[in-house]
């Protein structure tokens, strides 16, 4: 009697007898077929991000930046907290390269410090942001109903509120400190990455890889993390290089009012402070124009970033 050889196991030994003779070049693995799209992928956000010459300039000074704030207590030529009153608002030049202010104390090194404090407050907030407005965004987009009106009307309040105003209750509330600050920016930056969040949620939660994975019975957890959140995020990563930027202005500016971090701290705001205390000193400009200058081009640089990945991203931009 002979038997049909089942289609599915002859099928199942030429494929194995094929994979066992093929080249070196031939029929790779699906694990390496993966890791070669994955790499693809990246080589093609790659090459868009390089054709955007502001985002590469941006990205070069950007690394600059956190280069000289990570290297600021070997590099800097004083301690910004020497005070020297026998060399008060001495010029740019010679033993000081951005001179000194009213109380003797070196720009430069003062400059470097600010630096490192605005890049500490800007990543920190913009993580502690990311990080609560996406948890809530998540929760109201997918589970809707009660949780979404919750979260929407809460985030209302907030976006209508004078941003600077609630910042300084907040830290009269907390104290003065940097990490009152943080924690003021985080309350106020989280409710835009929710509703950018919510709304991409709100986008995909139908899509038919999501129904298709409800209908094997995965959870909610795992439809979240595993298949809406990978293709959710773009544009709430996008706006966190946007909001290091926000979160740098917003601490000069509470520091220029006076609130915020200790008077004695060289922050960029408090420097302008003090230097325009001096505007009517002729040729002690330089007082108020570094700082200026550092948090301009602090804030336009992570704006150029922004604006690279968002072409590099956004797929209907190839």
């Amino acid at each position: 009697m002979t038997t049909t050889p089942d289609p599915a196991t002859a099928a199942q030994a030429v494929f194995v007898e094929s994979a066992e003779h093929a080249g070196p070049g031939e029929a790779p693995e699906p694990q390496q077929q993966g890791k070669q799209k994955s790499h693809g992928q990246f080589a093609d956000m790659w090459r868009r991000f390089r054709r955007n010459r502001l985002a590469m300039a941006g990205l070069v000074v950007v690394v600059i930046l956190i280069v000289l704030a990570l290297l600021q207590p070997v590099i800097s030529p004083y301690d910004p907290y020497d005070q020297n009153l026998l060399n008060t608002l001495a010029s740019p030049g010679g033993d000081h390269l951005m001179g000194t202010d009213a109380l003797g104390r070196d720009l430069f090194s003062g400059l470097l410090y600010g630096l490192r404090l605005a890049l500490l407050v800007g990543l920190l907030t913009m993580l502690g942001s990311m990080t609560l407005g996406v948890t809530l965004g998540a929760l109201a987009g997918y589970r809707g109903k009660i949780a979404d009106g919750l979260v929407m009307r809460t985030t209302d309040i907030f976006l209508a509120f004078p941003f600077l105003i609630g910042a300084i209750l907040v830290v009269r509330t907390f104290g003065t400190g940097v990490f009152q600050v943080i924690i003021a920016l985080v309350i106020l930056g989280w409710p835009t990455a929710a509703r950018l969040m919510r709304g991409q949620i709100l986008a995909l939660r139908e899509s038919e890889y999501v129904e298709a994975a409800r209908s094997i019975g995965a959870s909610d957890w795992r439809i979240v993390t595993r298949h809406i959140l990978p293709n959710a995020i773009q544009p709430v990563f996008i706006y966190s290089f946007t909001s290091i930027g926000v979160a740098v202005v917003a601490m000069a500016s509470l520091a220029y009012l006076g609130v915020g971090v200790p008077p004695d701290t060289p922050e960029w705001g408090r420097m302008i402070n003090m230097g325009i205390e001096q505007v009517q000193v002729a040729g002690k400009d330089f007082l108020w124009m570094f700082p200026s200058a550092a948090i301009c081009l602090t804030t336009l640089v992570f704006a150029f970033v922004a604006d690279g990945l968002r072409d590099s991203l956004d797929p209907k931009l190839r």
